[in-house]
């Protein structure tokens, strides 16, 4: 097969098209056929030498998410046959034309659907499900601010947290981004670029914050959760030292958490992909959420892919597609 390999740490050049070693699957595995893979700020990280894929995953191959065709199953693969069009959360390898993956941590493609659509779905889904839903416990009624509103997370947040009777509110950087986040169900947004959130949100009393920045975000986040708050944190590329008034924490009673999944244990990533097939999946049937394709490229071009998300320009997520990925 071929892939996009990173054949040195370095800038998104690093990334070439090249004859790679096709993998077999193992037990209770799948090989799919990759017809689009979502491109994600952790692949941009994994070319740069900063976050190294787990033992076991490919590690010259980025690629977090997938959609494709099953083409073959592993001993003891019951959920999926050959012929069957999924799409599936990775810890790596996903930027080829063929990746293995465990069984549980595949989703069908929904009905209507293309390859490059559904490509879109697993890494920011599982990502807001199980950080804002599952460690936020967010509740219809409460209100929820996401930092980085117009990113593949953001979009997605918006959507699941609306659909699911929440109010919402964003910071973006531009009034363009703020507007297509009020498309997708958002609320009300802060451009950070002109106006200060903790100023604007003062009176607003948050529940729930899922940030994605760290660094001088986090006393702001701090002092603008409402008492029983809690703030979730997904990344930190604002910095990760930060100080903390430990007095205001235990005045209103906050709870701060965050997560990685990438390396969570396959047990965690088989039950976090049935709850989301369960609570989710029916969302996007009914039509309460659809994905935000910013921009395709072909496999071969990954290199301008990255370009294009180190530019933070994108409202939505950046796809590679093969020429049959937008078939349904």
């Amino acid at each position: 097969m071929k892939a996009a390999v990173i054949t040195q740490p370095g800038g998104p050049d690093a990334l070439q098209w090249q004859d790679y070693t096709s993998p077999q699957p193992g037990k209770e595995e799948v090989l799919i056929e990759v017809k689009a893979a979502g491109i994600n700020r952790a692949d941009v990280a994994q070319r740069q030498g900063k976050y190294p894929a787990p033992a076991g995953v490919p590690a010259d191959i980025p690629g977090l998410e997938v959609a494709g065709v099953v083409i073959s199953c592993g001993e003891g693969v019951t959920q999926w046959k050959r012929g069957d069009k999924v799409c599936a959360l990775l810890a790596g390898g996903g930027y080829a034309e063929q990746v293995t993956v465990k069984e549980g941590q595949c989703l069908p493609v929904p009905e209507g659907y293309s390859f490059a659509a559904a490509a879109s779905l697993p890494e920011a889904i599982f990502t807001v499900w199980s950080n804002i839903f599952q460690r936020g416990a967010l509740q219809p009624g409460e209100t929820l601010l996401v930092h980085g509103g117009s990113s593949g997370i953001g979009v997605t947040a918006i959507q699941l947290a609306h659909a699911l009777g929440s109010k919402v509110i964003v910071t973006v950087g531009s009034a363009e981004k703020g507007a297509a986040c009020i498309a997708l169900g958002a609320d009300h947004y802060i451009n950070y670029k002109t106006a200060d959130f903790e100023e604007v949100l003062a009176t607003e009393g948050i529940d729930v914050i899922l940030d994605m920045v760290g660094g001088e975000y986090f006393p702001k986040n701090i002092r603008v959760l409402r008492e029983e708050g809690r703030l979730v944190y997904i990344n930190t590329m604002g910095g990760n030292r930060v100080e903390l008034d430990l007095g205001l924490v235990m005045r209103k009673r906050l709870t701060i958490t965050g997560s990685t999944l990438r390396a969570r244990e396959y047990a965690y990533k088989k039950s976090l992909t049935a709850d989301i097939h369960q609570r989710v999946w029916p969302l996007l049937a009914a039509g309460k959420f659809k994905p935000v394709i910013y921009k395709t490229f072909p496999f071969q071009e990954a290199a301008a892919a990255h370009q294009l998300m180190e530019s933070s320009e994108h409202i939505g997520k950046i796809i590679l597609v093969t020429t049959d990925a937008n078939s349904r």
